[in-house]
């Protein structure tokens, strides 16, 4: 399982995440995702810890906490949706050929 951090400055490096997370326990890895066409950070990004408990510590200390001007939002990561299942047609949107009223 990993941490999801959202509300991050555009300017927060992997390292910079690593040392804050660090108080709470050993990081496994750091993700920031950026944007394909323009390569800059998209303002969120995962974490991942060694165990459960150290996971939670940092969730229970970093969640709504002020951060290089933000306050940040932290909690479990949900697991990512197969982006093909949610483009099959079903539901709100997902088919872009559908009329729309």
């Amino acid at each position: 399982m990993s941490i999801y951090v959202g509300n991050l400055s555009y300017s927060v490096q992997a390292d910079d995440l690593t040392n804050v997370f660090a108080e709470y326990g050993t990081v496994k890895r750091v993700h920031l995702p950026t944007d394909r066409e323009t390569g800059r950070p998209k303002g969120f990004g995962f974490v991942e810890m060694s165990t459960d408990a150290e996971e939670d510590a940092a969730i229970e200390a970093l969640d709504g906490a002020e951060w290089m001007g933000r306050d940040l939002k932290v909690n479990k990561a949900k697991p990512r949706e197969d982006n093909r299942k949610a483009s099959a047609g079903g539901g709100w949107g997902g088919n872009s050929r559908q009329r729309r009223y």
